[in-house]
């Protein structure tokens, strides 16, 4: 924000620090001066004005006060209410103000000027506006400018006798409403957007843009001003519907006080008045739905030194609260602190140390190292599991993918202040972003392989609650060109290979549940997750990653491995398509005995030679032995009994034996 340097002089009657030394002291108290620019008689210091200070900052009065908190400097403003010489006439019988949704405009305040002359404003005003970046136009517009530059409250001014059915309007805009703005702009409404209008048409972007029909003109005779408080989060709304950004705008999503309104309307009047020889008509129209009430914060003042680590007097700290224009009450070192209302970050002990340390000075406080006991963090399973899968993964080929949280496709939950349209929803699941991430990648890549653990969202409509549930999934695309089509059972290899490698066994598949290859991955009778086809060539899983961790953390029996080598047979059936895998499973294993080690789905086939109510399933059977080495002979014998078993106690057909 551009500040002048004499501007903010004019409120001190002492002599202040040069710019260089007067920018050096801002800086030490948390304002950074960027820049220090000469211009003509005066000089411009360019401050960045955090978020967090910007409701009471954007403005020279707000600068002056941290200047004189800073310097100990008295700080004088003027009560302009008091200098206003109103007429008999009533401003009342002038306009009348209609507020629609009071939530989206707590305050509106309204005087109306008369008799107006207007014309060039007077050099010096011309010269701050000029310093600080805006063109004068004319005195009522300049004085407008003037004092939101000064007090941070931005104003507006209308021509009284080109408003229709003398009405004043704040609503939303209805959808196919235009507006044409004073620099002849045309903007197309909607009910995003919060405007004032007439009693026919928008005239007036709230807190953005006024409308070219209302401006004031040279032939100007009666004018209303206004200066309201509008809804942060609407102000930002319509910002960033139409894609502009003014100095009116930057000051209202950042939120401001609603107090300021009546300060800055009396100090307008005031102005034009003296300068464009207006007749203020009496009273201010004032629609204030809930009056801001100031905040009362308690401080023990042994907290403050316990906190900032030195000695503060408690004496110094009512000084420096003072200085900041809080009033303070209290015994010895319990205080009761009022907060102004315009300094809307201030509500809790701490803030209030913050600013005592501020002010006192950060540099003045000695380096020492921290006197504390250091306790060791508790184990965290979550942590050690989410680190050894990623390690996993990465081993096998996968990139790590970050996304956020939030996705603009309408799922289960919709928050309440949402950053943007893109970002509204919480996600219900991983795939959706990974699926964009790969469409993303597969431009500079041919085969890509994505994972990410993240937490998903859904509604517990029971508890009336939302639930958070941290899950892993991950995902394979491959060159078009790859004619395999066993992209399905490559992933399942992945899935067996990583379950396996963080310690989880006994892994099953329960059968295809969609036209597409896409089966529950089980692991005795826990549902894991699922891994399947999502499109062509593409296929992924998704995992419950607090069930893999509990299940990964369970204490397990070690088997010694078998020191003899095993044989492999595989066997494929037709098989009624409602036939689950683990009815098939649990009967090999049951027939084989102790010799079948293990046995691994390796196809589900439904398709072409296949009839519509049968599905064609493959297993590798492992044959292995604890005292000796297997036998060909022996090995076909029993799975010669496995067949026949499956055959007459299953009811399936055995269509193929590879010895």
């Amino acid at each position: 924000m551009k500040i002048s340097y004499n501007w903010l002089q004019s409120f001190f009657e002492k002599k202040l620090p040069v710019p260089d030394k007067l920018a050096d002291l801002l800086t030490f108290h948390s304002f950074e001066v960027e820049e220090i620019k000469k211009c003509d008689k005066d000089w411009i210091l360019d401050i960045d004005i955090l978020p967090n200070r910007s409701h009471d900052c954007l403005s020279h009065q707000g600068i002056a006060r941290e200047i004189s908190a800073i310097l100990k400097y008295p700080f004088k403003l003027i009560d302009y209410k008091k200098k206003i010489k109103e007429s008999k006439e009533l401003a009342s019988k002038v306009v009348n103000i209609k507020i629609e949704d009071k939530n989206l405009c707590p305050r509106y305040t309204s005087r109306v000027v008369v008799d107006v002359e207007i014309g060039p404003s007077p050099k010096w005003i011309q010269e701050r506006l000029m310093t600080c970046g805006l063109k004068p136009i004319n005195n009522v517009v300049d004085i407008a400018n003037y004092v939101m530059l000064e007090t941070g409250q931005p104003m507006h001014a209308f021509d009284a006798d080109k408003i229709k059915g003398n009405k004043l309007i704040v609503r939303r805009a209805k959808k196919g409403e235009k507006m044409v703005s004073l620099d002849d702009e045309k903007y197309d409404l909607d009910e995003n957007i919060l405007v004032i209008a007439d009693e026919k048409d928008p005239i007036c972007i709230a807190g953005i843009k006024g409308g070219i029909n209302p401006g004031i003109d040279g032939k100007t005779k009666r004018i209303i001003l206004e200066a309201a408080n509008f809804n942060p989060l609407i102000i930002r709304q319509s910002s960033k519907k139409i894609d502009l950004k003014t100095d009116a705008s930057w000051r209202f999503e950042n939120g401001l006080d609603s107090n300021l309104a009546q300060e800055a309307m009396n100090m307008c009047a005031y102005l034009i008045q003296e300068i464009a020889n207006g007749m203020v008509l009496k009273g201010m129209i004032d629609l204030y739905q809930e009056k801001k009430q100031v905040k009362i914060v308690n401080l023990d003042t042994f907290k403050v030194r316990n906190l900032l680590g030195i000695n503060i007097p408690d004496k110094e700290i009512i000084d420096i609260l003072k200085r900041l224009d809080f009033k303070v009450k209290g015994i010895k070192d319990k205080l009761q602190v009022i907060i102004p209302t315009r300094r809307l970050d201030i509500s809790i002990p701490e803030d209030l140390i913050e600013e005592i340390g501020r002010i006192y000075g950060f540099e003045k406080i000695p380096n020492q190292l921290p006197s504390a006991i250091l306790i060791p963090s508790k184990k965290s399973e979550d942590l050690i599991y989410q680190n050894k899968v990623k390690d996993i993964l990465i081993n096998l080929g996968f990139s790590e993918a970050y996304n956020y949280s939030l996705v603009s496709n309408k799922e289960s939950i919709e928050l309440a202040n949402p950053v943007s349209q893109e970002q509204k929803y919480l996600r219900s699941s991983l795939m959706p972003l990974l699926i964009k991430n790969i469409e993303d990648n597969k431009r500079y890549f041919e085969n890509v392989r994505l994972f990410e653990i993240g937490k998903v969202f859904h509604l517990d409509k029971h508890q009336a609650q939302v639930v958070e549930k941290k899950k892993l999934a991950s995902i394979i695309s491959l060159d078009e060109k790859d004619k395999n089509s066993q992209e399905f059972y490559r992933l399942k290899g992945v899935v067996d290979s990583f379950l396996n490698k963080i310690g989880i066994s006994d892994i099953w598949y329960d059968d295809a549940i969609t036209e597409n290859r896409k089966a529950e991955i089980k692991v005795g009778n826990e549902l894991l997750g699922w891994v399947g086809e999502i499109k062509s060539k593409v296929v992924g899983f998704e995992i419950d990653f607090d069930k893999l961790v509990q299940l990964a953390t369970e204490e397990r029996i070690y088997a010694t491995p078998s020191k003899y080598p095993a044989i492999v047979r595989d066997i494929s059936m037709l098989v009624d398509y409602t036939t689950k895998v683990v009815e098939v499973l649990n009967l090999i294993n049951k027939v084989g005995g102790i010799l079948v080690r293990d046995v691994d789905l390796f196809d589900i086939y439904k398709g072409k030679n296949i009839p519509d109510s049968k599905k064609n399933l493959a297993f590798h059977i492992i044959f292995q032995s604890d005292d000796r080495t297997l036998v060909d002979k022996e090995v076909n014998e029993l799975q010669d009994i496995i067949i026949t078993a499956l055959e007459k106690e299953g009811g399936w057909e055995v269509r193929k034996q590879n010895a």
